[in-house]
């Protein structure tokens, strides 16, 4: 069986989606890449939560061919591929229909940073990204949502590394990490922020971001050169 500690993490991941309330039935994917091989390993396409095992995971390479696995990859595959090729540096991809992010993605919002939680997350404001057009949607719709995240950032100038998330319109969000474990975690913290958000939104509809000096505050002293949050 090819990358078996690759897989068990990617398990592990996937199975997080459920525990962490982000999923409902088969709503969601997680993979994580062997940058080496160049292979990842993703969730089967439809197979309940419960019923996963090692073994069903699929391996596939950044041409989108199956390597190994009898079952049919995610059919967000193609999204996975595109950004692996697009993010060089990141390790795994995170793709679920949590309910207060997809809300942001239904509405055609943005996530503006409104507070330190965010901050210690995302370097930012995470970005949304457009529809695609119809004939995208016929050429390859999963390929092609690859395309436009990594087109949006590009058009905005900013670094896949400090902002690990993205709002696809009407669709859901995609995050991603340093491995598969990771981009879940970005999943938890991105799901929570668009929630206070709206909250905050509610009690507030002027409510205004968080002042530049403590959002660099924040994410600096988790993610920066001198970061000292946790334990090394």
């Amino acid at each position: 069986m090819l990358l078996p500690e690759l897989r068990h993490q990617v398990l592990a991941a996937n199975l997080m989606l459920e525990s962490e309330g982000l999923v409902k039935l088969t709503w969601g994917n997680v993979s994580g890449i062997d940058r080496a091989s160049g292979h990842f390993v993703i969730k089967p396409s439809g197979v309940a939560y419960a019923d996963l095992r090692v073994q069903d995971l699929v391996v596939v390479d950044l041409d989108g061919q199956v390597v190994e696995g009898d079952l049919n990859p995610s059919s967000d595959t193609s999204t996975h591929r595109i950004l692996y090729r697009e993010f060089p540096n990141i390790g795994g991809i995170c793709h679920t229909h949590s309910v207060h992010a997809v809300m942001f993605c239904q509405a055609g919002r943005e996530l503006p940073c409104l507070g330190t939680t965010h901050a210690d997350h995302f370097h930012g404001t995470v970005p949304l990204v457009r529809e695609l057009t119809e004939a995208e949607v016929e050429e390859d719709y999963e390929g092609n949502t690859g395309h436009a995240i990594a087109a949006r950032f590009r058009e905005l100038g900013i670094s896949a590394d400090e902002m690990p998330a993205a709002l696809q319109r009407y669709h859901a969000p995609f995050t991603w990490g340093k491995n598969a474990l990771d981009a879940v975690k970005n999943s938890v913290a991105l799901e929570v922020c668009c929630q206070m958000a709206l909250g905050a939104y509610a009690l507030n509809p002027l409510a205004p971001p968080l002042p530049a000096h403590i959002l660099q505050k924040h994410y600096l002293r988790k993610h920066g050169p001198g970061a000292y949050y946790g334990q090394k």
